[in-house]
């Protein structure tokens, strides 16, 4: 019985001792180690497409660059537009901002102060600075302190300058001269319901509720109660 024995090659030379193919592949990781980089030339159709391409991709790139600008433009223009509209809504219906004019209400106001007015939900309380649309028969607003409300009764003794609530003098720290002057309405007068007796600080020469062209000033009429004084600046705080 034959045996065949296959021997083990190893090391596959041809018969003359030379290398096999495969000795001849090129280390991988030295091929391009000192290789040139490969200069492309482009055809001149190849280039023409480029130019082309290039053109459109910055008219796209400048399109979206306004777009954006219209958008952001847009958006700063809407926000502008919802807080103007705040702002009117809170003027007309929880503040507005008044000129004092003129000297009516010193020391507590000057003239030319400007000063915030609160008249939303508002009910006149004794004490009050409030803002007046107009008097009974004087067509022209007013900024008047409230000294007796509906269903009280006032009197002023133009001796003394007292002004008196109710058979109770008030302690008003706060006038500018003495109420001497009891103008040409007959006292004491009763406070009609829905209406407010004002006066104004500064009494020697003050228009108000003394006065017929005044009168009682009827609630629907006050356009609300001065709570600050923002200018001037230096004496910016609310005002009692």
């Amino acid at each position: 019985m034959d045996t065949q024995i296959f021997d083990k090659v190893e090391n596959p030379k041809n018969s003359e001792g030379e290398k096999s193919a495969h000795d001849n592949v090129p280390d991988l990781a030295s091929v391009n180690s000192n290789d040139e980089p490969v200069d492309l030339e482009l055809s001149e159709e190849e280039a023409t497409d480029t130019k082309k391409s290039r053109k459109k991709n910055k008219k796209a790139a400048r399109k979206d660059g306004a777009s954006s600008f219209v958008t952001n433009l847009f958006d700063w223009a809407s926000a502008f537009l919802f807080a103007l509209i705040i702002v009117v809504m809170l003027m007309t219906f929880c503040f507005r901002l008044v000129d004092v004019d003129g000297d009516s209400m010193l020391e507590t106001l000057q003239d030319k102060n400007k000063i915030i007015v609160t008249g939303l939900n508002y009910e006149p309380q004794v004490g009050d600075i409030v803002v007046i649309s107009h008097g009974a028969e004087l067509d022209k607003a007013l900024v008047k302190r409230v000294i007796a409300v509906g269903g009280q009764t006032v009197d002023i003794n133009s001796e003394t300058g007292e002004v008196i609530v109710d058979g109770i003098v008030l302690d008003e720290n706060y006038i500018n001269g003495k109420t001497t002057a009891i103008g040409d309405v007959e006292f004491p007068i009763d406070v009609e319901e829905g209406t407010v007796f004002v006066l104004g600080d500064n009494r020697p020469i003050s228009k108000d509720s003394r006065f017929t062209e005044v009168g009682l000033i009827e609630n629907e009429n006050i356009i609300g109660k001065v709570r600050y004084r923002i200018y001037p600046f230096d004496e910016f705080g609310k005002v009692q």
